[in-house]
């Protein structure tokens, strides 16, 4: 499946694409938050920007699918304290320091859908969508045959730093 959605996503200018990973672990050890992301696939841009891919063949239950997407927000939302110990320091997002060292921003989330008839794929698709309501990370969503058709994806989640570092409680000082 990834080499059609690849091909679907690329149209052709693979020359944009520098770099891709499938199954890449996410792990906070401090929470005991961890998840795998499908695809992680880099862009070349001055601060080298990564897209993350969640490919859902139809396989797993709603409720899971919606707590893998929310899973993305809590990884976005932890934060680390950086100072010696005693000193001033300050803290700073977790995925930042650790994992996408050179991006800006928290990288997209695209979710897929396949694997289903294509209105069952649409069901899906609204579901996900009420069930991620209220997200602060950017999440945009489709189902393949709509990619192959070079429809446009759906936002279902907005990224929003702000709103995240006040859901999720700040690190305390060392």
């Amino acid at each position: 499946m990834i080499p059609a959605y690849t091909d679907t996503v690329l149209s052709g200018e693979r020359e944009c694409l520098t770099d891709w990973q499938m199954e890449v672990n996410h792990a906070i050890k401090q929470t005991g938050l961890s998840f795998n992301t499908d695809a992680v696939l880099a862009v070349p841009t001055r601060t080298s920007e990564v897209r993350l891919f969640e490919l859902d063949n139809g396989t797993m239950s709603q409720a899971r699918l919606a707590k893998e997407v929310w899973d993305y927000e809590r990884y976005a939302g932890h934060r680390v304290w950086e100072g010696a110990r005693g000193a001033n320091g300050s803290t700073y997002p977790f995925w930042q320091r650790h994992r996408y060292t050179r991006s800006e921003r928290l990288p997209l989330l695209y979710v897929v859908l396949a694997g289903k008839e294509e209105h069952l794929l649409a069901n899906r698709r609204q579901a996900l969508t009420v069930d991620v309501r209220g997200i602060a990370v950017a999440v945009w969503v489709n189902t393949l045959p709509r990619l192959k058709r070079g429809e446009p994806w759906y936002e279902i989640g907005v990224d929003d730093p702000d709103r995240r570092r006040r859901s999720y409680p700040e690190p305390v000082a060392r």
